[in-house]
């Protein structure tokens, strides 16, 4: 897990009916996120950052500590108990007793706290008539016993006594960031790309919140991510939008007669890539009037040196486009070579080019 140093900060931790614990808690969050971009809100009161990057820039964990000490009695005027140690849960406890954890020994630490850390009384009551006083008694239980005694949630929380699992379920406030979001003046992120990497965990939490900052600063045309939208073929299907554009889906469920069927390739050429494709007896193989190919091919010649044996090939499958405009035609070929590659050739204007590559 990764090393913490959590902020609690006990005068933000009741929010007040004129909401301004809320706009305190945002100017701290800004402030803190100065000192390290990954600073995060996780409850009214308790804020956490990773360690690692600042106290390498900074030259040490107690040089930043005693900058974000600073930095909330300068920004807020309140007091601040600070704790490091690995994970959010021991982390926050090592704030409330403002204590630092050793390197490695989180472990130690987390299994010396009693049974009320997990936040949950029936737990504990239950426990200590088994004897049980400790996360580390609790957590030396064999996982089958539990299921049997006790129910699903406190297998979660088995798993954090374990050391399993870095956070409480409900530890964090979920509508926190949306409801900072609305104070920032930004748009409810409903129906956008709100991922990079897939579903979100605490790093790709991270990397969310890198990310609107790099934004916010460079313009909405600084990040962008891949996205897919109506076509035929892959290449005109294949386009980048700037993040968190909105997902359109108008035009991709159209019948679109002529589409290249899937597999789509994994990888489309912006630029394509002239090759030549011959027969057995090195004759280029020409797509002819008809949409049929003048010979079998067997060989692609990626340049004059990289040559590639065809084993198999679907295809060729004709396109004209607004002939009545543009008059432009082309012809798609599957292709499998001898290394296992798979790649996408069109035939246009009397070559053929490489537009994309199966995984």
């Amino acid at each position: 897990m990764e090393r913490l140093l959590a902020l609690w900060v006990e005068a933000l931790s009741s929010e007040e009916p004129d909401g301004s614990t809320l706009r305190d808690s945002l100017t701290l969050l800004d402030a803190l996120s100065l000192l390290c971009p990954f600073s995060e809100l996780v409850r009214l009161g308790l804020y956490i950052l990773p360690l690692r990057g600042p106290s390498r820039f900074f030259g040490g964990e107690e040089a930043v500590m005693k900058m974000v000490r600073e930095t909330v009695r300068d920004v807020t005027g309140h007091e601040v108990l600070l704790g490091v140690a690995d994970g959010v849960f021991c982390a926050e406890l090592a704030a409330r007793e403002q204590r630092v954890v050793a390197p490695g020994a989180t472990d130690v630490f987390r299994r010396a706290q009693p049974l009320e850390a997990l936040g949950r009384k029936d737990l504990a009551t239950t426990c200590r008539r088994l004897g049980l006083y400790t996360l580390g008694s609790f957590a030396d239980l064999e996982v089958a016993r539990v299921g049997e005694r006790f129910n699903k949630h406190a297998l979660e929380l088995h798993r954090v006594a374990r050391g399993e699992l870095g956070e409480l379920v409900g530890q964090r406030d979920l509508r926190l960031a949306v409801r900072l979001g609305r104070l920032r003046g930004e748009r409810e992120p409903h129906h956008e790309q709100l991922g990079l990497f897939g579903p979100r965990g605490a790093g790709d939490e991270r990397a969310f919140a890198a990310a609107h900052r790099v934004r916010r600063r460079l313009g909405a045309d600084a990040l962008l991510v891949a996205s897919l939208r109506g076509g035929r073929v892959p290449e005109d299907r294949a386009t980048l939008v700037p993040w968190g554009s909105p997902l359109v889906e108008e035009g991709t469920k159209a019948p679109w007669p002529g589409q290249i069927r899937s597999p789509s390739p994994a990888t489309t050429l912006a630029h394509p890539v002239a090759v030549r494709l011959v027969d057995q007896h090195d004759t280029p193989v020409l797509m002819g009037a008809r949409g049929m190919l003048s010979g079998e091919p067997a060989t692609l010649l990626l340049t004059h040196y990289a040559r590639r044996t065809v084993l198999w090939h679907a295809g060729p499958w004709p396109l004209v486009e607004r002939w009545w405009v543009l008059g432009r035609r082309r012809a798609y070929l599957q292709v499998v070579l001898a290394l296992g590659e798979a790649v996408l050739l069109v035939a246009e204007s009397g070559r053929w080019w490489l537009v994309g590559i199966y995984d």
